[in-house]
């Protein structure tokens, strides 16, 4: 694993104005992400989970403090600046798998590609790949309703995988699929993190799903509560759900404070 962060955030404040209320989703957040780490972020509904991934995918932009991508301060930039790195460094996973209903596996896989204005033939052999690596070979010409829960996650995730990023961010990846296919698919984005280097940020609820991670960062109140280092499933889960219940028996804060 090489040692330089990757994704940095410092002391980072997101405030949402809602007209008369002003709602702190996160509250100095601070962390760093080496490159080829698999990092798991949970927490309740609230707990700014979801803030600070759409921070790192250049989703949104910090009301105060520094978020960094390579070394690069992202806060500052254009719409079209923090579109064109995402295009470049990101792939994304959605809980919903975004796919065109009318379009084949790979005609969906090729999309990003279109945009960074790859020729036809590249295209077409870097679909083909990724669908290859993804388990999906001989599925290309396959629409959405042709294919299974589980497949279909498998095409977002190539289509996340076309222009080789340096991170993929994933959101709750395994909402929509059943626990058998949801093993299915955090053991292939495992194989990605340790086969090839990916560095990959999970976001999820779920402690077993956390628990294919390497590294579990938990979120309650926008604030960061604990930051683990994890070497196996067993004592990610011991971890996750010793965490869990002690946040259970925290007292909560007051309604209207909480972020996202």
């Amino acid at each position: 694993m090489q040692n330089h962060a990757v994704i940095s955030l410092e002391d980072v404040h997101k405030i949402y104005d809602l007209g008369e209320i002003k709602v702190p989703a996160l509250r100095g957040v601070s962390l760093q992400v080496k490159a080829g780490e698999f990092v798991a972020i949970m927490g309740a509904s609230g707990s700014g989970k979801s803030t600070m991934m759409n921070l790192i995918g250049c989703l949104d932009r910090p009301t105060s403090g520094r978020c960094l991508l390579d070394g690069t301060d992202v806060s500052g930039l254009t719409s079209a600046e923090r579109a064109h790195l995402r295009n470049r460094k990101l792939g994304f996973v959605f809980q919903q798998f975004n796919l065109l209903a009318r379009t084949s596996a790979l005609e969906n896989v090729e999309l990003p590609t279109l945009y960074a204005g790859v020729a036809s033939a590249e295209r077409h052999e870097r679909a083909r790949r990724v669908l290859r690596l993804v388990g999906l070979e001989g599925r290309e010409d396959h629409h959405p309703s042709q294919l299974s829960g589980g497949q279909q996650q498998r095409v977002a995730i190539a289509r996340a995988l076309i222009n080789n990023p340096s991170i993929l961010l994933a959101d709750e990846p395994t909402g929509n699929l059943d626990s058998r296919t949801s093993a299915e698919i955090m053991n292939l984005l495992e194989a990605l993190n340790q086969q090839s280097g990916l560095l990959v940020v999970l976001v999820t609820h779920e402690p077993d799903i956390a628990a294919h991670a390497r590294r579990i960062v938990f979120m309650r109140d926008g604030l960061i509560r604990h930051d683990l280092a994890v070497h196996d499933r067993h004592a990610a889960l011991e971890a996750v759900h010793h965490i869990m219940a002690e946040a259970a028996e925290e007292v909560p804060e007051p309604a209207g404070s909480e972020g996202r």
